[in-house]
């Protein structure tokens, strides 16, 4: 039985920053401090929409982080601005080493997408990237109407997948989701994709660290 890889997706294979270049248009000399902003602010309204249970699909979360930047760094922006915004999420850039990990991954493993991003824009995500062949299925939390790193997220990707924690690998740049997993009982790897970023020191370790994707077949191969 092959080993399942599931790869988060925001932040992971797409860069959620390459909206900067948009925002440099509209927003100028604020683009980076909006953009990190807005991601930042978006991860949280998911957490907590995941804890009140409230839930509502990632892209509310993504328009509301939206309206709470621009009040909060006092930018005025047009509906139609907003928009154009909103639309960039589904046409954000590929970080440049999944187009050669992805292909030798997929000889050996069974790929999965697993995103807090309802199912057809991660869909349309990688199917832009031209990585959308490597997956066996796009898992959302959509489906469940929940958000990582609540734990029913990651059983819902085992049912899925028809296997156990112990054949699965996470694969995220987030150290929540991949605390979450870890808690779980799946093995995970940390894909460190900014040298100054710091995992969370709770005590839960990644199974590997790397910078690239394309480092990560050399781990697994001594992993499993």
């Amino acid at each position: 039985m092959k080993i399942n890889i599931a790869f988060d997706v925001y932040g992971t294979l797409i860069d959620t920053q390459g909206v900067v270049n948009l925002l440099l248009n509209l927003v100028e000399e604020k683009a980076q401090l909006f953009s990190e902003t807005w991601r930042a602010k978006q991860l949280e309204y998911s957490f907590r929409r995941g804890l009140m249970k409230q839930y509502v699909k990632f892209s509310v979360c993504t328009k509301d982080a939206l309206n709470y930047t621009c009040a909060a760094l006092k930018v005025a922006l047009s509906d139609s601005q907003k928009q154009q915004l909103l639309d960039s999420y589904l046409c954000l850039p590929a970080f440049d080493d999944i187009q050669t990990a992805l292909p030798q991954l997929a000889e050996k493993y069974r790929l999965v997408a697993f995103s807090n991003g309802e199912a057809q824009s991660v869909n349309t995500l990688l199917k832009n990237a031209g990585v959308l062949e490597y997956f066996s299925d796009v898992i959302s939390a959509d489906e469940i109407s929940t958000f990582k790193p609540n734990p029913e997220i990651y059983q819902h990707l085992l049912n899925r997948v028809n296997s156990s924690a112990e054949q699965s690998w996470l694969v995220s740049s987030n150290a929540f989701d991949v605390i979450g997993a870890k808690s779980f009982g799946m093995k995970a790897a940390w894909v460190k994709r900014s040298e100054g970023t710091v995992f969370d020191p709770w005590g839960i370790e990644p199974n590997v660290v790397i910078n690239r994707l394309d480092s990560l077949i050399q781990h697994l191969d001594k992993k499993n």
